[in-house]
């Protein structure tokens, strides 16, 4: 299982840690005590909050500044949502920021990366496909 500190939860959220505190405080995400004592959100939480955002529109976190400064032909970080296999080919989705990426690859691909909701990833987009690897 995947977990993450609130300022790398925050980072792929695209929002401050401030903020994703007082979602947090809210009850919108839940965070636990880590070995260290600090807080972790679970993977999947945060991929169900990421996903949650993606399909209710901005709320907050994808303003015009933020996606001025991204360009559709780099590396953007994100969070695994989905992944749907059959016995040849998978269909993996990623919130990174305010951005829904999916991308197709062979089911083996996804299995030796071990793509699951939420496990942290890179797209890496190039004209018409998107390039999953692990950060």
């Amino acid at each position: 299982m995947s977990v993450y500190r609130v300022a790398e939860a925050a980072d792929v959220l695209g929002v401050s840690t401030d903020t994703l505190r007082r979602w947090i405080d809210a009850g919108r995400l839940t965070a636990s005590p880590g070995a260290d004592g600090r807080a972790v959100v679970r993977g999947e939480d945060l991929a169900r909050l990421a996903k949650d955002i993606a399909d209710g529109g901005p709320d907050g976190v994808a303003h015009a500044a933020r996606a001025a400064a991204v360009s559709a032909r780099n590396r953007m970080r994100g969070i695994v949502t989905a992944v749907k296999k059959d016995t040849v080919m998978a269909q993996v989705e990623l919130v990174c920021g305010p951005y829904r990426m999916v991308s197709l690859m062979s089911a083996e691909a996804a299995d030796e990366l071990g793509l699951v909701p939420g496990v942290l990833a890179i797209a890496s987009v190039k004209s018409t496909n998107v390039v999953v690897e692990l950060p």
